[in-house]
């Protein structure tokens, strides 16, 4: 990557705070290549983010003192050398204080709109005291429905397993395997949990430095409950069209009012994000009527609606009975067939599932079979899916269906623990993983993938802290050095599949426009 920067003989400019739109030429000039490194003033933790809509997107970054910070801008084919033009476009940043421990940073955030579609961008952020390397993205294609990907994540959590450096690392190797293997992929979704602890910046800086494709594909941010205590979320991630109504947070609950629900557009799917942290004991009406509101806005242009949040609804592991999403299966599942969602995607569990066609909170075609890879998404039919972990971090094993309404599926005949009777495929080998959607104008296509395989043990750190005793299958078990009793390898009892294998494959096709009958 090339570096470089503003003439630093260029008069430092006033910042206007709210001008995140005001272009301003400027000149340039060649920056040493360890002057970012050596420089204690150097920008950190950037994150670009999604905008609302395919020609937009946002940036957050961290930078450790109060440097009026920019945002340089332009099309990466009118570089010169690596070296911006006097044609680059600077856009002021929006600041304000974070307190990060006992040392003071600083976070800025800004809004790039008015970007051509379908068209290569090179940014640098900081300012005359610094500059970060030189980054690339592409914006989407414009004209509703034309074909695109993205990906999926459960879960990153880093720091659950003990080691937020390991967990960065298997967080990198998912994102590189992605970057190698989907280079189509115009979006990355997250389903939450970013970090294990909400505002600590060891966490945050492991999952935002350790690769820099977070830096090139734009990141739709979720909230999770491990970030519901702090603000870092807001800090670390800047989201379009965000509403904090306090109508979210019944009986004022700060705890859980750290992020707001959201919503944006790309190239013919309306994309809607929630807090489901924020959530009352009986019933949810406030995020309800957010969800009804911004499809009855936007939906009409959209050919499908996804909807994001962390807590899963139909998971297959620890949190599969727990006492909220017991209401959610109750409130929600309804409220989503009758405002036309066509697909839920959701984190929490830290496992893979794909449920059926669930219409009103019941399979909606009693002749879809477990595993079945084609099926019609009918009038109503919404399809809810659950992401494993993204970095290795931290697996749930799958539990039986114990629960009443939460039973086994009468179709699944293996032996042993049955399947929940919402699910036609669910998932668990304690190996990384994501999820590739394929959009097309009349179908579908959800494909699960093995990210990491059991002889990945620097990037797969539950497995290699022993806090999982097996991967790949539970007949197989790690392998443990008897002087240091650390994890050496997996006994492979059962053959294991190779990364980028399909963990999960399905394809739904559509007749109509989803929604109620």
């Amino acid at each position: 990557m090339a570096f470089s920067m503003i003439n630093s003989s260029r008069p430092r400019r006033r910042r206007v705070a709210a001008a995140v739109g005001v272009a301003t030429l400027v000149g340039c000039g060649a920056f040493a290549a360890n002057a970012y490194a050596d420089s204690p003033a150097a920008p950190y933790d950037i994150l670009l983010g999604v905008g609302s809509d395919e020609t937009s997107r946002n940036l957050a970054w961290y930078v450790p003192d109060d440097a009026d910070q920019e945002v340089v801008l332009q099309e990466t084919k009118r570089l010169r050398g690596g070296e911006f033009t006097d044609r680059a476009r600077v856009v002021d940043a929006v600041e304000k204080q974070n307190w990060v421990g006992a040392t003071t940073a600083y976070n800025a955030r800004v809004t790039l709109d008015g970007l051509k579609p379908n068209t290569g961008y090179s940014y640098k952020v900081g300012s005359s005291d610094a500059w970060s390397p030189t980054y690339t993205f592409t914006t989407g294609n414009s004209g509703n429905g034309r074909p695109f990907s993205f990906l999926f994540f459960g879960d990153p959590q880093i720091g659950s397993s003990g080691d937020a450096v390991a967990d960065g690392k298997g967080w990198a190797a998912t994102l590189e395997h992605a970057q190698r293997n989907d280079t189509d992929a115009e979006l990355l979704v997250s389903g939450g949990d970013q970090v294990e602890s909400a505002n600590n910046e060891d966490h945050w800086n492991n999952f935002a430095d350790s690769s820099d494709v977070l830096k090139q594909v734009a990141w739709a941010s979720t909230i999770g409950n491990h970030e519901s205590g702090g603000q870092a979320i807001l800090q670390h991630n800047f989201t379009p069209n965000t509403d904090h109504d306090p109508s979210f947070y019944p009986g004022g609950n700060t705890a859980t009012a750290a992020g707001g629900d959201y919503w944006f557009t790309h190239n013919g799917v309306l994309f809607i994000d929630i807090n489901s942290n924020a959530y009352r004991d009986d019933s949810d009406p406030a995020h309800l009527a957010y969800v009804k509101d911004v499809i009855a806005e936007h939906g009409a242009g959209s050919k499908w609606t996804v909807l994001v949040y962390h807590h899963s609804i139909y998971s297959p592991a620890a949190h599969a009975n727990d006492s909220d999403n017991k209401v959610r299966r109750q409130d929600f599942t309804t409220e989503f067939s009758e405002l036309g969602v066509d697909l839920v995607l959701q984190g929490h569990d830290h496992s893979y599932s794909r449920s059926y066609q669930i219409k009103n909170g019941a399979k909606a075609d009693a002749r879809e079979t477990p595993d079945q890879n084609k099926v019609d998404l009918g009038l109503g039919g919404v399809v809810y899916v659950t992401a494993n972990s993204a970095s290795g971090s931290k697996y749930y094993d799958l539990t039986a269906p114990s629960d009443p309404s939460y039973g086994p599926d009468p179709l699944d005949t293996s032996d042993g623990r049955k399947r929940h009777w919402a699910n036609a495929a669910e998932n668990q080998e304690h190996v990384r993983s994501y999820i590739r959607v394929d959009v097309r104008s009349d179908r579908l296509q959800l494909r699960g993938i093995r990210a990491g395989d059991c002889d990945d043990l620097a990037t797969n750190p539950a497995v290699a802290r022993n806090n999982v005793k097996w991967c790949g299958s539970e007949q197989n078990n790690t392998i443990l050095d008897p002087a240091t009793n650390k994890v050496i390898g997996v006994q492979k009892n059962v053959p294991v599949a190779e990364t980028g294998s399909l963990i999960d494959g399905q394809t739904y096709t559509r007749h109509a426009k989803n929604g109620a009958e």
